[in-house]
């Protein structure tokens, strides 16, 4: 069976590493220009594809049969070759949402849900949350509803981001400013990269409940791939995937005082996962032309902590990455989102007489004890998961592995 997705551009799709665990067949991606696209779906080699944007209205005259939920959403992202060579057009967009509402918890019946955007998504979660009978309001840019009038609705109760603002790689934005909206108690983004938006930072901060894209995203792709292979999938595959895939995507950070063995640990945790490791430190030189020693001393700790901040919001929106940062990088609270959007954050302590101080400018200038004072309370604010490393760096390791499975 060879199956795939047909979009424009798909350069960062995940669906073949969640087909690979839905099922035992090939999924390939096929990138196709507009003007391709008719032949594509009536001469392509599949037996079934996904569809992508823009393409999930443009490949209905091409079809022979839609399900009803295809009409009712007057859009198709998966299609079937019949044995007969019939196409057959069916949507699961709409289960993936339902599935995504579900998981979060978020109560929707009788409730204002502000939906923002007006595309192909923006339709999928409308219909949803109409069938569980919320109160819908379409926020647009143009619309009677838009974001020059949302004064009108900061009674809301949830807030569902249909756009692509926030995504990767123009991370750290949100649409609207969640702070407005007193009556708010719950937040949905269909972004999943990274796994947290600024708009669901802001909801995290503000202790709400929120769920991002990617639970629908592998939820829609358990439906497609039971139309690819004729047989019901239990439900139980979406949380296995969602969780496989949620681990390959985020990034280990590593924080802790300096010497604590951030570089060791991280190489180590290269060679055990197969992530590329990145030192901020390393970057930060190359990026200023001169050692951290030396920007300390020319251009003083301000100058550094600005580099160090730029490295950070480049490497945090990224996937798949070891990254060890300076001991410092917790002293700017601006650099937890950047760390906290799309990773988790492991605090490396070390027995502070086991630390070195050579070549480390704040180290040499103040004790370690009035440095970690002062540090502590930042290093268990960023953390995730809290880690001592007093025995080897590979009983480290395994223990750090350990953590992240658990």
């Amino acid at each position: 069976m060879k199956c795939g997705l047909l979009g424009r551009k798909l350069g960062h799709s995940y669906s073949p590493q969640i087909h690979s665990l839905m099922g035992n067949y090939c999924y390939d991606l096929f990138e196709k220009e507009p003007e391709e696209v008719g032949d594509f779906v009536l001469h392509g080699d599949f037996s079934g594809i996904n569809v992508t944007i823009p393409y999930k209205k443009d490949v209905i005259p091409f079809l022979d049969e839609l399900s009803p939920m295809a009409v009712r959403m007057e859009a198709v992202n998966t299609i079937v070759r019949r044995e007969d060579g019939r196409l057959f057009g069916h949507n699961t967009d709409y289960f993936g949402f339902s599935s995504m509402l579900k998981r979060s918890g978020i109560d929707v019946s009788g409730k204002k849900v502000l939906v923002l955007g007006s595309g192909g998504a923006s339709n999928t979660a409308v219909k949803v949350l109409e069938d569980m009978h919320a109160n819908v309001v379409i926020i647009s840019r143009s619309g009677p509803d838009n974001y020059t009038n949302l004064h009108r609705h900061y009674d809301a109760s949830v807030i569902v981001n249909t756009t692509p603002v926030g995504m990767y790689p123009h991370t750290g934005t949100a649409p609207l400013n969640l702070r407005d909206f007193p009556c708010l108690e719950g937040v949905l983004d269909m972004i999943y990269n990274p796994a947290r938006t600024q708009l669901l930072l802001d909801a995290e901060a503000l202790g709400l409940p929120y769920e991002n894209g990617l639970w629908m995203l592998v939820a829609q792709a358990k439906e497609a791939a039971e139309y690819f292979g004729g047989k019901s999938l239990d439900d139980s595959i979406i949380e296995t995937v969602f969780n496989t895939l949620s681990a390959q995507m985020q990034n280990i950070v590593l924080i802790g005082m300096p010497g604590c063995g951030k570089s060791t640990i991280g190489a180590l945790l290269s060679e055990k996962t197969g992530r590329k490791f990145t030192d901020a430190d390393k970057l930060v030189e190359a990026l200023a032309g001169k050692s951290i020693p030396d920007i300390f001393a020319q251009d003083g700790e301000d100058a550094f902590r600005q580099w160090e901040t730029r490295v950070l919001e480049e490497l945090g929106k990224q996937s798949c990455l070891i990254i060890s940062t300076g001991g410092g990088c917790i002293t700017r609270e601006r650099n937890y989102p950047l760390l906290h959007q799309n990773s988790r954050i492991i605090w490396l302590k070390r027995d502070l007489n086991l630390l070195p101080t050579d070549g480390r400018p704040l180290s040499q200038s103040n004790t370690l004890e009035a440095l970690y004072g002062a540090r502590k309370p930042l290093y268990e604010a960023f953390a995730d998961i809290i880690l001592e490393n007093h025995t080897s760096p590979e009983e480290t390791v395994r223990r750090i592995l350990e953590k992240l499975e658990a």
